[in-house]
């Protein structure tokens, strides 16, 4: 089962995958399809969490980064810790995944217009893909901060 059949993947660059929930077998593909680390942001709690998913993926020699987001409270130090592991895997392909791709692709696009990947533009329909933050309490607030700090910097 390739990692392209996981729910809501979408294929940012040849060195950036995105999804929502990845199945175990799934995460067993992610070395031969020559991953060099994964990136979760699902908390363990979630009943999308793939029991031992840090044991399946080092298992196969790739770095495991994982950062749980509370979707109904996403925060900056969060969002921080995101964007210093992309910035250290910036050479290396990696895939990050979470529940439905929805806390994926907001920190993702932030995180490309912030370093001039992409223009706003670009970051807001690629999170429009998928889904409307505007529908989902803290988000829009939460978006709004990120984008008022990073022009402040």
């Amino acid at each position: 089962m390739a990692i392209e059949d996981s729910y809501n993947f979408r294929r940012v660059n040849a060195l950036v995958t995105t999804s929502g929930v990845v199945g175990p077998d799934r995460l067993k593909d992610l070395g031969p399809e020559r991953y060099d680390v994964v990136v979760n942001l699902l908390p363990d709690e979630s009943e999308y969490a793939v029991e031992n998913e840090r044991q399946v993926v080092e298992g196969q020699g790739i770095k495991y980064v994982h950062i749980p987001v509370d979707f109904k409270n996403p925060t900056l130090a969060g969002y921080d810790r995101f964007v210093s592991a992309l910035d250290w895997a910036k050479e290396r392909k990696v895939h990050i995944h979470c529940a439905a791709n929805y806390r994926v692709s907001a920190f993702y696009a932030l995180y490309a217009e912030s370093r001039q990947i992409w223009s706003r533009a670009e970051a807001q329909e690629f999170i429009r893909d998928l889904w409307q933050p505007e529908e989902r309490p803290g988000w829009p607030q939460f978006i709004a901060r990120v984008r008022a700090r990073d022009i402040e910097a």
